[in-house]
């Protein structure tokens, strides 16, 4: 990753120039109708609904609205961490921390949730204060990175990875060790994987919780539908999407990200500006570890091979964002996460290992690098 404090002005790129442009043969041609344009723009959306397709005749029970459901729900995450994500890349920055933001919002929750229940606070008050201790915290490695990348220009790449290390090892600290953290109340894990309706064919219909006859052992006896997490995805991308394509915030970041000296020449705080949006994509990622804590009631540490904040970049490039700024955009980055997470989920239940699942992402990658490259003036 280019150092963004030096990073000079990229020339501007075009269908007629080198570097892999599209040349005037057949190719070239239909990429240059509408209907190339449209398939270029949106592979991944091509792709997704491809997978569909053939995953529901090679996986018993995929195409299902309960298996849909629960891609949405596990996927949660996901979609937090790479809409973070996508807002530095923007900016032709990366952010390596994002993944260990997500366990120490986790676990310092948990943390502060266990201490204020076993002194005998009241329980909205240790829901609350837990999750206002978990988000506070998380803006403080964003801080973090983006003052040692703007002001001691520490490229991206190291500054991140830096703060990836000291929030590890904070988690493993509060988690003593690698102990998941126990002792949150339990009612937060019904929150966490509550949905918006219930439906009991024999007696009611409830909303936002289970009819209280209802328990865990015969859920499956009633249907459950739309996840209550889909609307805290929702909420958060339309508006990170909203902020980056109509406020002058998301101009200014795409500038950035396009030419760091024309944003200076134009008057644009870039420094100041950077710093605010790795703060935000930090809070964004301790948004989603809060999340995470409410999904399974404990709080969890990021184990070293989760790869998180990889999968988080996968899903944003797939999704047609650059690595070289200036372009991506939220809902792309969302059909990208979703690739992603069908990918997996299609794999499993049709019996394939799910390491195929790396090669697919390598695969996928090198795709989008490819049209990135080829077609540059396409997004």
């Amino acid at each position: 990753m280019a150092d963004q404090g030096r990073r000079a002005v990229r020339p501007a790129r075009s269908l007629a120039s080198g570097g892999g442009a599209v040349g005037d043969g057949a190719g070239g041609g239909f990429f240059q109708t509408t209907f190339g344009r449209f398939s270029a723009r949106n592979w991944a959306l091509i792709f997704l609904i491809m997978m569909i397709v053939v995953f529901s005749f090679t996986g018993r029970g995929f195409f299902d609205i309960v298996n849909f459901q629960n891609i949405i729900h596990l996927s949660t995450g996901a979609f937090l961490l790479a809409a973070a994500e996508t807002l530095v890349v923007i900016t032709g920055g990366i952010d390596l921390s994002i993944g260990y933001v997500y366990g120490l919002a986790s676990v310092l929750g948990a943390k502060v949730m266990q201490i204020l229940g076993a002194g005998g606070m009241a329980l909205p008050g240790v829901i609350a204060l837990g999750m206002l201790a978990a988000l506070l915290a998380s803006i403080l490695p964003g801080l973090g990175n983006g003052l040692l990348i703007t002001r001691f220009k520490v490229p991206p790449f190291i500054a991140t990875m830096g703060m990836w290390g000291i929030c590890n090892g904070v988690t493993l600290f509060l988690s003593d060790g690698f102990m998941p953290v126990m002792g949150a109340p339990s009612q937060i894990n019904d929150i966490g994987n509550s949905y918006f309706l219930y439906i009991d064919p024999s007696r009611s219909v409830s909303f936002f919780s289970k009819p209280p006859h209802i328990t865990m052992t015969n859920i499956r006896s009633i249907l459950r539908l739309v996840p209550n997490s889909l609307f805290l995805t929702l909420l958060v991308l339309l508006i990170l999407g909203f902020v980056m394509s109509r406020t002058r915030f998301g101009r200014h970041t795409y500038a950035i990200g396009g030419s760091m000296d024309a944003a200076v020449r134009a008057g644009i705080d870039v420094d100041r500006h950077l710093v605010m949006i790795y703060a935000i994509s930090s809070f964004v990622s301790g948004i989603a570890g809060l999340f995470n804590l409410f999904q399974t009631g404990i709080g969890n540490y990021t184990p070293s091979g989760a790869n998180y904040e990889l999968m988080a970049v996968a899903a944003v490039v797939i999704g047609g964002a650059s690595l070289t700024g200036g372009k991506g955009r939220i809902l792309g980055t969302a059909v990208g996460v979703l690739v992603l997470a069908v990918l997996e989920n299609g794999l499993q239940i049709a019996g394939i290992s799910a390491f195929y699942r790396y090669i697919g992402v390598g695969v996928l990658l090198t795709i989008a690098v490819i049209i990135d490259r080829a077609f540059p003036d396409l997004f």
